[in-house]
């Protein structure tokens, strides 16, 4: 199954470092982030995951709950976040699911549906696709993606930028620039025609071109 934004993000039941979950129950009413690794013990994924954990406080404010996948056991899981915490200096703050029969990287699209083997034998390179990043929204649809190759860490700074413009354009009918930061100015959408602009944004916009409606920031 290919996934594209927009869809519903796969539901299923797991074990996780938390006990066991159902991922829609588990979203609740809010948004959450689901963020995956190839295999515990890893370099790269390590400074991931210590660096997310230090940035969970951020996403707690924007109502999102973080959940790592790798493709090991809870048991792994729970030794390698010693790891973790011992280098990065953030201990693990969020469950992290057990990927060891491979279901749910399959489920999500990361891996080949015919793969198969023991986690323990399966190599990093074995799995290194299982390196995307979705960002699921209240309704438990993908509302965007991103993958990275295993020798790239992820910048999830990027990833809290990217949360922080959708849930901004999903309450309000405006769009965000390139490179734009929390309280700079937005793009009013092409959908939205001059007549209900001027309701919406009733001190005007700057407009350089025509399809190019430039507003402060709304609240």
């Amino acid at each position: 199954m290919t996934l594209h934004i927009g869809d519903e993000a796969p539901d299923f039941s797991a074990q996780t470092t938390e006990g066991e979950i159902h991922f829609h129950d588990w979203i609740g009413d809010g948004w959450a982030i689901l963020f995956s690794h190839p295999k515990d013990f890893t370099p790269v994924c390590t400074t991931e995951l210590g660096y997310m954990a230090g940035l969970k406080p951020e996403f707690d404010r924007r109502n999102t709950k973080l959940i790592g996948l790798s493709a090991d056991s809870v048991d792994d899981h729970r030794k390698w976040s010693k790891d973790i915490e011992e280098t990065q200096g953030h201990a693990v703050n969020y469950p992290i699911i057990d990927g060891s029969d491979l279901e749910v990287p399959k489920l999500y699209d990361m891996l080949h549906p015919n793969a198969s083997g023991d986690a323990k034998d399966r190599t990093a390179a074995d799995n290194q696709t299982v390196r995307s990043v979705f960002l699921i929204g209240p309704d438990k649809k993908i509302k965007a993606t991103l993958t990275y190759p295993m020798s790239t860490g992820r910048n999830f700074d990027e990833v809290l930028r990217l949360l922080d413009s959708i849930q901004l354009t999903a309450k309000h009918k405006v769009a965000t620039p390139v490179n734009w930061k929390p309280g700079e100015d937005v793009i009013i959408v092409p959908s939205v025609s001059n007549e209900a602009a001027k309701e919406k944004f009733p001190d005007g916009w700057k407009s350089p071109k025509p399809y190019i409606r430039i507003v402060p920031q709304p609240d």
